[in-house]
């Protein structure tokens, strides 16, 4: 419902209400501290910018008012409107100013950007209490309000654009005074808020997954909820930002957001409550017909045509595009949505989810995942509530076609064939492979199903995963090999439940909500595949750290008696001692750790740990396959030089298995005769698919091996 003023003296003024006005100062303090930042903070590229301030303003001459009167500009009060530097009246044309305006300099030059090029300067717009940096185009602007534009800014037809003074641009925070039901919450992993987190501008997947998986450590949610407060201005008055060389043109809403360096957004519809993280080295990126609300982007995004995305975070290097919907989630780096829907998730770097039949609803994938046509995730709930959720380690692989339903919990590289899932599932044995018997009434589970079978894929996912990952900046270090520490315990568990199992006549008990107990497939080379697994895990660890440190193995082990723990957290991506995650959060709930800032700077330093945490979790692995036992009781094992040698050889023949199976399993592609039925001949299929010898991931598998060698070589010397 529109409110009609009389009175237009005070049209621009009066942003911050005066009972949220500290004694002492004017409207404008806020925003000239921002001012001050803008100019003086050192981004993140590390360059400097050029200092401004606001006393380098200086008024109009009554010369440069007429000549901007006689070009159509209008305003209530001249004196308000302030330039600074180079000021070429000619360039501002028929514009409207309220307010207190600061324009920066203004000569007659043109900005170009790509095949897009304007004069610099102001047209066709209307300015409100704003600051405009220097050299920047202004064109066709119907509502520019309480922004502050940095240099070299180019806005071209952006019909609405402001600011309010209780923006928290995408953080779920509280101004002085609002009360607590306009908070803004995320709701990942559970439809019904149970795990509900507060959204920062710094959020990354390890915080969402200790503040919504802990939920049981009361202290620990308190810690964060205030810790998320503190950390933010409550102030009343801060202005939307947009930061130095960015370029937006031609979108319809732009409210309450802040925008960084060197960012593109064209043709979206609605943008509000936003950070929009970017700088020249990762540029982000918005186009047409997108709508965001309530949200953080991360640096280096790209979001594309027509997406929606509602109460979300946006981690560095993601890709949103051609329709994807992306609502009470958060999205860890280096991931992809296209096409498919999104709602109440919480997922880890690297996942990739296509196509427009695919959804993924109320779940936690713990990155490196995929999501094949046609799956469906969370289809429906077991319970009278919408209360259902999903659990998956890290390479989760759902296949074409397979529907799932609440509540489940999959191993690491769990890969699930075509199918319909009618019953809750626990799948406890990692790479394994989940399928459905010729009759579609048992479920049947093949235990290390990719390193039999499917070794491209297994040894692809790990390279594409550090391949694609085009971040700049990279705050934590997350593991991208599919051996390490969080699939060797999960690897050992499997053991153990296969032996079990076996004693029981060869069926998974309590893994699917039926009467049918699972079929376990080849169990016996399951657990044989699972050992060596183990082995190359544990070789490659410790020869890689050895290679590193120079410390020869029998040293190493030496100074290291006592036993490793194999429990280990996935936190966003970054695998940690569960230990180490534990007294991180006693720190949160003490106070020792009491910001995010904080909080991150522990898990950097986890990362500088984590190449010999890794090592001692390798060793105790090795004591496990020379005992059988895991933790303390497997402490006792000694591996003489002898046994150290043996494993290197075993290292060796392990990873010539990889590079051969690799090889073979791509091959299938070409030997495979119904793979060869749409081509004319050999040479038409090679010209199209390449020539298998010159398949560049296989060259890549190799030139890895030679490396390996060398590093088994400097090992065994240590």
């Amino acid at each position: 419902m529109t409110a009609y003023i009389e009175s237009t003296k005070r049209y621009g003024y009066d942003f911050i209400p005066g009972e949220y006005l500290p004694a002492g100062e004017d409207e404008y303090y806020l925003r000239n501290q921002q001012l001050d930042e803008l100019y003086t903070k050192t981004p993140r590229e590390g360059v400097r910018c050029s200092v401004r301030r606001g006393g380098s303003y200086r008024h109009l001459t009554p010369e440069e008012i007429r000549a901007l009167e006689q070009n159509g500009n209008v305003s209530a009060n001249w004196q308000d409107v302030f330039v600074s530097g180079e000021f070429n009246p000619g360039s501002v044309k028929n514009c409207f100013f309220a307010g207190l305006v600061r324009l920066g300099a203004i000569g007659s030059g043109l900005l170009r950007f790509h095949d897009y090029v304007l004069p610099e300067g102001l047209t066709n717009s209307r300015v409100i209490s704003s600051d405009i940096g220097d050299h920047c185009a202004v064109y066709d602007c119907g509502y520019l309000s309480h922004y502050i534009i940095g240099d070299g800014v180019l806005l071209s037809s952006v019909r609405e654009m402001d600011t309010t003074n209780h923006s928290k641009f995408g953080e779920g925070i509280l101004k002085d005074g609002e009360d607590e039901s306009v908070r803004v919450w995320i709701e990942p992993l559970n439809e019904a808020g149970g795990r509900a987190v507060l959204p920062f501008a710094d959020m990354i997947p390890a915080d969402a997954y200790l503040w919504a998986v802990y939920r049981d450590d009361r202290a620990l949610m308190d810690a964060f909820n205030r810790i998320t407060q503190a950390g933010s201005d409550s102030r009343r008055g801060c202005y939307g930002v947009i930061g130095h060389g960015t370029v937006i043109k031609h979108c319809q809403t732009i409210k309450d957001v802040k925008v960084g360096n060197a960012a593109y957004i064209k043709g979206a519809n609605k943008l509000k409550n936003l950070t929009v993280k970017s700088d020249k080295q990762e540029p982000t990126q918005i186009g047409e017909g997108v709508e965001l609300v309530n949200g953080i982007v991360g640096y280096g995004c790209h979001v594309f045509y027509g997406c929606k995305a509602v109460r979300f975070v946006l981690g560095n290097n993601c890709n949103l595009k051609y329709g994807a919907r992306l609502i009470n989630s958060i999205l860890g780096d280096n991931s992809t949505v296209s096409c498919c829907e999104m709602l109440h998730n919480l997922v880890f770097p690297a996942h990739e989810q296509h196509h427009n039949n695919s959804f993924l609803i109320a779940a936690m994938i713990m990155g490196q995942s995929n999501m094949a046509a046609g799956a469906t995730v969370g289809s429906n709930h077991n319970s009278r509530g919408n209360d259902g959720e999903i659990i998956a380690g890290r390479g989760f692989w759902p296949g074409l076609s397979s529907t799932l339903k609440h509540n489940c919990r999959f191993a690491s590289y769990t890969l699930i064939a075509k199918g319909n899932y009618p019953a809750e599932l626990d799948i406890p044995l990692p790479f394994s492979l989940l399928t459905t018997d010729i009759a579609n009434t048992r479920r049947e589970l093949m235990p290390a199903y990719w390193w039999m079978y499917n070794m491209y894929a297994l040894e692809r996912n790990s390279w594409k995963s550090r391949a694609r990952d085009k971040r700049a900046f990279k705050p934590q270090r997350y593991e991208t090999d599919y051996l390490a520490p969080d699939t060797a315990a999960e690897i050992i568990r499997g053991l153990d439940l296969l032996a079990r199992w076996e004693e029981e006549g060869g069926t998974g008990r309590a893994l699917e909500r039926s009467r049918q107990p699972v079929r376990i497939l080849k169990a016996e080379q399951g657990r044989a595949a699972y050992r060596e697994m183990l082995a190359y895990y544990a070789v490659k660890t410790l020869a890689e750290y050895i290679a590193q440190t120079g410390a020869p193995f029998l040293s190493f082990q030496a100074a290291h008696p006592e036993a490793a723990s194999l429990a280990w957290v996935n936190l966003g991506g970054q695998l940690a001692p569960e230990g180490k995650a534990d007294a991180l959060r006693q720190a949160v709930r003490e106070g020792r750790l009491a910001s995010w800032a904080a909080i991150h700077a522990e898990y950097e330093q986890f990362r500088r740990e984590y190449s010999l945490d890794r090592a001692l979790n390798a060793l105790q692995v090795l004591r496990f396959l020379q005992t059988g036992k895991a933790g303390a009781a497997g402490a006792e094992a000694v591996v003489t030089a002898a046994q150290w040698k043996a494993y290197l050889d075993e290292g060796a023949r392990l990873r010539r298995y990889i590079e051969e199976q690799v090889y073979k399993t791509k091959n299938k592609d070409y030997a495979d005769p119904f793979r060869n039925i749409t081509y004319r001949n050999a040479q038409e299929r090679d010209a199209v698919l390449g020539r298998m010898e010159e398949n560049a991931f296989v060259k890549t598998v190799k030139e890895e091996s030679g490396k390996f060698f060398e590093t088994l070589l400097k090992a065994a010397q240590g």
